[in-house]
């Protein structure tokens, strides 16, 4: 006889809400599996797991012989997680096959449920599993601590050929304070296969901060990206879930190439309806497009969450509502955003939540993170070190979710046109105390940094000037490391025959040091501005193909001993010594003295070289850098009087930053008015 009652089965009177169901790839699967589901492997149980003392000691490698260091790489080789069709065959969105004598593991990024997060900022004492079963086999339920620690919940036996079965587990969420997950694992009988549909974690309603939830509005920024914004468009009007909590898509278009014109619009248009409003306006950069979106959202009144969305990304649509199911519960209002995973590497997760160093005023990891995960070689199974919960200051803006609390009391985005506007709203949050977190299991896959080099382009006047702008914001006093980070931008791009990258680094400062209204007043312009001032130099005099200018006389080739940190910074330091103590020029030179590529393309490449032919990041074009001590001699000189006559006026620059409210909504109606 069939089994079509529940499994393991309690009555209860809960209220559940679904808030992460167990979801597969349907287009791209070849490049995306291993994020959703995997073959199980034995989990391996490594010394430093459990071990907190074996981080402390340093090797001796100098006593290793080669058939230990052999053995030493030989135990860390790793196969990529195999997904192949003889494990498993995906029949659907929310429907898996694992074939007869097959174990598949759903221990991964998309489908592990990230209860640890979940126990941290909301009052969820449980979380019920269901699923729809046919076939005969063992459903293993299973979860994690902080530490990467594997614990069995419960192993659940199938037999039900004839018709779908029914699975219902609640489990307690304890021992997840420092971290862990939930998932479950498959494995079908040798002689029989083991179907699964609609897999989903829910949550007790009764937990949920209010008690109806309001609907969310999303805001995407596009500037000549039509194609791209358009297919985020139709992504999300496929997605039912989405749209049952979705208000409207504020789509504000500040391009030329008007989504609106593309083929296939008006059929997307006619399918949201009332849920997009389509905006086009002047361009104001990203911060201008995503702050238009905040506002629209403000003045409708409808919504209690605006999603900022990348127009280029391509979204997993159940990150949208898993953020937004995941805000509703958090204690008190949260900003909620993903990760970004490569769009040209669909399993590399390049970051998962970031901190700021106030020191040195930059980005780095969560503590106990990296960037450039890659999950088809190292799984989250397999991966102790990731089970942990990793806290952030603030989320980027290729996916974050903003509560219309936050913004009702410290208002938009900065009008900083590009760069540093989600690190600084972050930071204005954390301060008036809202938390941003980076939920696992939420992400899009956007086009990744390595084919950029903002030094080399007008990017770079908007990375220093709001970089400045935000430590003055968020930073009580300077600290010496910011001198250094200052000096070493300025001969980072020097040393490289980047002249006007050092130009617009010099221009952003002072633009930083004319006040808070001059950043306000150059909003529509600054742009055009950075433009015009790269003008002139030999690094910004590209062309599209090598022949177009003279032959290289030597190709660089990457050599040279690995050496020490110390070593390094040493032979930087000389290198910048000889550039400011000689005259040497390279205008006159006939030919290029050395071709350089893109990805060798640092300082070292180009010491000792009168001049320099590169390619850029994007391998669109090659420029002829000439180098010019004098110049850089100059510069360098002037870097130095800006430093120190931004930091004598430190108190006072950052006392009318922060009166002049930058971000309020007052503000921003003010612009988009003007």
């Amino acid at each position: 006889m069939p089994r079509t009652n529940p499994l393991p089965s309690q009555p209860s009177v809960t209220q559940w809400e679904t808030v992460s169901r167990v979801v597969f790839p349907v287009t791209d699967a070849d490049m995306t599996m291993p994020l959703y589901a995997i073959e199980w492997t034995r989990p391996a149980l490594s010394d430093d797991v459990v071990n907190a003392f074996a981080n402390f000691y340093s090797l001796d490698f100098s006593a290793m012989n080669e058939a230990e260091l052999r053995r030493l790489l030989n135990a860390s080789r790793r196969t990529p997680a195999n997904t192949s069709s003889s494990v498993f065959t995906v029949d659907g969105r929310t429907a898996i096959t694992v074939h007869a004598g097959q174990h598949a593991s759903f221990c991964t990024y998309f489908n592990a449920f990230p209860a640890g997060y979940w126990r941290r900022w909301t009052h969820v004492a449980s979380v019920r599993f269901t699923a729809r079963i046919r076939g005969r086999g063992m459903l293993q339920l299973m979860r994690s601590t902080g530490r990467g620690l594997i614990h069995p919940v419960r192993e659940v036996p199938v037999d039900a050929m004839d018709a779908y079965a029914t699975v219902d587990v609640e489990t307690a969420m304890d021992g997840l304070l420092d971290g862990g997950f939930f998932w479950f694992d498959a494995k079908a009988d040798i002689d029989a296969e083991l179907r699964i549909e609609d897999a989903q974690w829910s949550v007790p309603c009764s937990a949920r901060r209010d008690a109806e939830p309001k609907p969310f509005s999303i805001a995407i920024a596009t500037f000549n990206r039509a194609p791209y914004c358009l297919r985020q468009l139709r992504a999300i009007a496929a997605d039912a879930n989405v749209r049952e909590r979705l208000d409207t898509i504020y789509c504000t278009d500040q391009g030329t190439d008007h989504v609106c014109d593309q083929e296939g619009f008006a059929d997307v248009a006619a399918e949201l309806g009332a849920q997009l409003t389509y905006i086009q306006q002047a361009n104001l950069g990203g911060s201008g497009g995503f702050s238009r979106g905040m506002f629209e959202t403000l003045q409708a009144g409808r919504s209690g969450y605006t999603m900022l969305l990348d127009d280029d990304a391509i979204s997993e649509p159940e990150s949208v509502i898993r953020a937004v199911q995941f805000a509703d519960y958090c204690d008190t209002p949260t900003i909620v955003g993903g990760g970004m995973l490569h769009l040209d590497n669909r399993t590399v997760m390049y970051a998962q939540g970031e901190r700021f160093d106030k020191a040195e005023v930059r980005m780095f990891p969560c503590v106990g993170a990296e960037y450039n995960h890659d999950y088809a070689q190292f799984p989250l199974r397999d991966c102790p070190q990731l089970h942990r919960r990793f806290d952030a200051d603030f989320n980027g803006w290729w996916l974050c979710l903003i509560p219309t609390a936050v913004m009702e009391d410290i208002g938009l985005s900065l009008p900083a046109f590009i760069k540093f506007d989600d690190i600084e709203y972050g930071l204005r949050a954390k301060e008036h105390g809202y938390a941003t977190v980076s939920l696992p299991g939420v992400a899009v896959w956007h086009q990744a940094w390595h084919d950029k080099d903002p030094g080399r382009s007008w990017e770079e006047y908007f990375n220093n000037r709001n970089r400045w702008v935000c430590a003055l914001l968020h930073i009580d006093r300077p600290k010496w490391q910011m001198v250094y980070q200052m000096a070493y931008g300025d001969a980072n791009l020097g040393l490289r025959l980047v002249y006007s990258g050092v130009k617009l680094r010099h221009l952003a400062m002072r633009d930083v040091m004319r006040g808070p209204r001059y950043m306000v007043d150059s909003l529509p312009t600054a742009l055009a501005t950075a433009r015009e001032a790269r003008k002139g130099f030999s690094d910004t005099d590209t062309r599209a193909h090598i022949t177009d200018f003279p032959e290289a006389a030597t190709e660089y080739e990457p050599q040279g001993k690995p050496k020490s940190r110390k070593h390094v910074q040493q032979e930087c330091f000389h290198a910048v010594f000889e550039a400011l103590a000689t005259n040497r020029n390279g205008a006159q030179d006939a030919r290029p003295a050395r071709a350089v590529a893109a990805k060798d393309a640092t300082w070292r490449a180009f010491r000792g070289q009168s001049s320099v032919l590169v390619t850029s990041a994007d391998g669109n074009s090659v420029a002829w850098c000439r180098r010019d001590n004098a110049l850089f001699r100059k510069q360098f000189k002037r870097g130095l009087i800006l430093s120190k006559e931004f930091f004598k006026r430190w108190d006072q620059l950052a006392a009318e930053y922060k009166a002049a409210n930058l971000g309020s909504i007052e503000m921003w109606e003010r612009i988009f008015r003007g």
